[in-house]
């Protein structure tokens, strides 16, 4: 009954869905190309496909290294990716060229559900942490297609709002075929709200095999070369609420480092010409990288361009890791560990809670009450570079010790293929 109810509530929701959609689309133009595939009308596919499915830009790079692994194992699958926004399926092209397919996933209405799965008829549908989509994962049992929840998570908060629904999550959660979980308390949470335990396995996160390409790390280099032996901070996937307190922190910073650069990037696209102002109206000097802009002789470098927040990372002396000022709940703190530089993050890291827990525990990880900490924590670094490295390599240390998530997914996925 629930089912039904909520089925009729996406429908009826609809209409204003897609108004919303082209309203936003008015500043985002990509928005409104392809919107009918939201509707399920995607181009017809053919062979066996592997259907993963990454919300937005942080799951879709968490994907990444599963993606590769799997067609290089299975060369003759067809990979679709799908996400619910722009911005992840742009990421997802940057990362994989031609080698995979792309669409928007369809609106969780039965229609468009039913659709989508005619045309593509998937093999399996990979699903990146939790996503949950009731009529997506109900009609892709009936249609007997296994799904997956890969590098799942579930907070303790999210597991009793399920709780409260459990009319409409335990039949959803009873559809799930496999939940490959990044920790034992993810896998009880799991288990709790219904999925069956012998579907629930601790494989942990497979953001701990971090991947950087060849490429990634000459484009790095190139960059940091550029320069020219400056301190280079990087605050990276911030929010509205952030900016400014990062702006106020570099101010800080360069009373002690007055040659100290601030590479910034904004989570989301349509937040970048506010940065930018934002920006100047401080005092700062500002080399944006979308215009081919020089960063050598400014105070902050912009990186208001998709895709490229892993270089960025790579060309810095330390990182702090946005969406964790405020009540976000933070970003992968991981991309950064990988590089072996230190991380920083602010106090709100409930999306990551695992993974923070772990870099905590080998000190390969300092959290920040606000924009002053920060900055002296920053400004001391610079001036030690012994303890600086040494902290980068506790946290690379941390991302090393923990890999081998990818190879348990991998096996699991192609086992069931």
């Amino acid at each position: 009954m629930l089912q039904f109810i909520y089925s009729q509530l996406i429908r009826l929701l609809l209409p204003f869905i897609l108004l919303r959609l082209w309203w936003h689309g008015r500043r985002a133009p990509e928005l409104r190309r392809n919107w009918f595939q939201r509707l399920g009308l995607v181009p017809v596919a053919s062979g066996s496909v592997v259907w993963v499915h990454a919300v937005s830009v942080g799951e879709t790079i968490a994907a990444a290294p599963m993606v590769r692994r799997l067609l290089a194992r299975s060369p003759d699958i067809t990979i679709l990716m799908t996400a619910m926004t722009d911005t992840g399926l742009a990421q997802a092209r940057k990362l994989f060229g031609d080698q995979v397919r792309y669409a928007y996933a369809p609106y969780d209405t039965p229609g468009a559900i039913r659709r989508f799965l005619g045309r593509v008829n998937p093999r399996i549908l990979v699903i990146m942490e939790t996503e949950i989509w009731p009529n997506m994962i109900r009609q892709c049992r009936a249609r007997r297609v296994p799904v997956f929840l890969i590098n799942a998570r579930l907070s303790e908060r999210s597991a009793r709002g399920y709780q409260r629904i459990r009319g409409l999550a335990v039949p959803i959660m009873q559809s799930i075929s496999w939940v490959a979980a990044q920790a034992e308390k993810d896998a009880d949470r799991f288990r709790r709200i219904g999925v069956a335990p012998s579907k629930v396995a601790v494989t942990g996160s497979v953001k701990f095999d971090v991947d950087i390409p060849d490429e990634v790390r000459a484009a790095s280099v190139a960059l940091r070369q550029g320069l020219a032996g400056r301190p280079v901070w990087i605050a990276g996937s911030t929010h509205g609420g952030e900016d400014e307190q990062l702006l106020l922190a570099h101010l800080k910073v360069l009373e002690k480092h007055p040659d100290a650069l601030l590479i910034l990037v904004p989570r989301h696209p349509d937040r970048f010409e506010s940065v930018a102002e934002k920006t100047v109206r401080k005092g700062l000097t500002l080399a944006r990288r979308s215009l081919g802009d020089d960063p050598c002789k400014v105070q902050v470098y912009l990186g208001d361009t998709m895709g490229e927040l892993m270089m960025l990372y790579g060309a810095s002396d330390l990182a702090f890791v946005g969406g964790s000022l405020i009540e976000r709940g933070g970003h992968n703190p991981l991309e950064p560990a990988g590089w072996g530089i230190p991380v920083f993050s602010g106090p709100y890291i409930f999306n990551f809670e695992t993974i923070y827990q772990r870099l905590l525990d080998d000190k390969g990880v300092k959290l920040v009450s606000d924009a002053d900490e920060l900055a002296a924590h920053v400004s001391l670094l610079f001036s030690d570079d012994e303890e600086r490295q040494a902290i980068g390599h506790r946290a690379l240390a941390v991302v090393n010790k923990n890999r081998g998530a990818l190879d348990k997914v991998v096996d699991g996925i192609i086992e069931r293929v």
